[in-house]
């Protein structure tokens, strides 16, 4: 978590490191990741809708391909991202 918050969150990883007395609460105070963070969830909602129409017409066996494809492409596209908006 370290390394991501260095390299696309540098503001809340100092945050982080300088204060030791934050609460587990409030601990990351940063909008941009919040929008990170829901950006995944919106994500896998409109995915699912997308994915109960290929499963019904196509089968499991396609979907879950297509779905690992699809992560692998992501994860790609994650591991090569230089700055926040390409990771989101």
């Amino acid at each position: 978590m370290e390394p991501f918050l260095r390299k696309f969150f540098l503001d809340v990883y100092r945050r982080m490191r300088g204060d030791t007395r934050v609460s587990n609460y409030c601990k990351f105070d940063s909008q941009l990741l919040t929008f990170f963070t829901s950006s995944l969830y919106v994500a896998g909602l409109l995915t699912t809708l997308l994915a109960t129409r290929v499963t019904a017409g196509s089968g499991r066996r396609v979907s879950m391909i297509l779905g690992g494809g699809a992560f692998l492409a992501g994860a790609a596209v994650g591991g090569a991202s230089v700055n926040i908006a390409m990771v989101i």
